[in-house]
């Protein structure tokens, strides 16, 4: 089964794994949103590369709590203990691909600087290309983060893990995660909308996991 301990480094490596995301997007978004942001990413680039360490902090946190909550989810079902197991590394692994992309932006921020700053076509063209490179990775993580994480809330909920309420708003939070991931890849822009019921999920089943832990229902 899964120790207390385990419970609650499992609840700390979610609300690690979200705000270091967080706050490495945010500086990492923060210089791509700039109009003319091939002027910024190189002069920023210690942020740039600060987001991108956190970044892969997420992304280690990632593959801890995959690895700890295996012999818990393999207990009740081993097809379930798998398909979390292996869409959180393929998660983590499209992330840490998704990466090289603010590190190509910086060294074509370096050439465009040194270009003088003027505007050509093939600069923007490429640097455009690799933004859209990177969103769509990002997307496909999502996707496979909705799919396991649905079989696992679905698992919470028949097994009765923890509070039913939770497990549903689980299972509400990552098919929503789903079809923002679908939209965005289709061409549509759902916005953020999508995200807050996963959202609210990946902070309120933690810091569960860390006070209660999971029901021993078996």
């Amino acid at each position: 089964m899964i120790t207390r301990t385990n419970e609650k480094i499992i609840g700390t490596l979610f609300l690690l794994a979200t705000a270091v995301f967080m706050i490495g997007s945010a500086l990492i978004e923060s210089n791509l949103a700039q109009t003319n942001y091939l002027a910024h990413i190189f002069p920023n680039r210690m942020q740039v590369v600060t987001g991108l360490f956190l970044e892969l902090a997420n992304s280690a946190a990632v593959v801890g709590i995959s690895v700890l909550l295996f012999p818990l989810l393999k207990h009740h079902s081993e097809f379930t203990a798998l398909g979390y197991f292996s869409s959180r590394i393929i998660e983590s692994v499209l992330l840490v691909l998704g990466t090289i992309s603010p590190l190509v932006l910086i060294t074509l921020s370096e050439a465009y600087i040194a270009g003088g700053g003027i505007s050509h076509a093939s600069h923007t063209e490429l640097g455009n290309l690799i933004i859209k490179g990177q969103e769509m990775t990002f997307e496909l993580a999502m996707l496979m983060l909705g799919i396991g994480s649905v079989m696992f809330c679905c698992l919470l909920y028949r097994k009765k893990l923890i509070p039913k309420s939770l497990s549903l708003l689980g299972i509400a939070g990552y098919i929503a995660l789903m079809a923002s991931s679908c939209l965005t890849i289709i061409g549509f822009e759902p916005g953020f909308v999508l995200f807050i019921p996963g959202g609210i999920f990946e902070i309120i089943f933690p810091v569960w996991l860390i006070i209660k832990g999971f029901y021993r229902t078996e």
